[in-house]
């Protein structure tokens, strides 16, 4: 059974857009079954559109966060998914949102965790001037990048790098990452004397 992902992005869509790529090669079993957005021009909103997958802008308010949420878990449930995955959304998520999919939400972010946290993480990288960095693929908790890794790739930091170039190589390798790191962790999930506690399908 394939698994049903819920995306949430608020930018470009990249790493949506690979994730759909894979699933076309039958690469990662999985179906997208809503991708939600908190910005009105979010180009993520066009690449759902143009591949037929249901898409839905919901306003955010930094002043009241949970209304956001509170739209988005009932849209996420209403599709059945098994999975949030957060592509390049750029907010932080609540307790609430967190505590309604516990253990069932995922985010990739570009650095080797536990190290650079939060944003700017390749400029951090460069400033502190270590030789490599790269991507993590964690479980979301209600600390900010600090959940159970399910996958790194490393990145070489060249001496001409900048926050621009190397962001870019990164990037190459969110791309291959994320989708092997989602079907990792569903078998993870499935084969778990847990898997009800999750609400997957066995």
């Amino acid at each position: 059974m394939n698994i049903k992902l819920a995306v949430l992005a608020s930018g470009r869509g990249s790493n949506f857009l690979a994730l759909i790529k894979t699933i076309q090669q039958n690469t990662l079993k999985a179906e997208i079954n809503t991708l939600l957005s908190d910005r009105e021009k979010a180009h993520a909103l066009d690449i759902a559109r143009t591949h037929n997958i249901p898409a839905r802008y919901i306003p955010y308010d930094k002043n009241n966060r949970q209304t956001f949420e509170e739209q988005a878990v009932k849209q996420i449930k209403k599709q059945g998914c098994d999975l949030v995955i957060l592509a390049g959304f750029m907010r932080l998520l609540t307790p609430y949102f967190i505590r309604e999919f516990a253990h069932r939400i995922l985010n990739i972010h570009p650095s080797l965790l536990p190290s650079f946290k939060g944003i700017h993480a390749q400029k951090q990288a460069l400033d502190y001037g270590v030789k490599i960095s790269g991507c993590t693929v964690h479980v979301v908790t209600e600390d900010m990048d600090s959940g159970p890794i399910i996958g790194q790739r490393a990145v070489h930091i060249l001496e001409e790098d900048t926050e621009e170039t190397l962001s870019a190589r990164i990037l190459e390798q969110e791309h291959a990452l994320y989708p092997e790191a989602i079907q990792r962790y569903m078998k993870r999930i499935r084969k778990s004397v847990y898997s009800e506690q999750y609400c997957l399908p066995r």
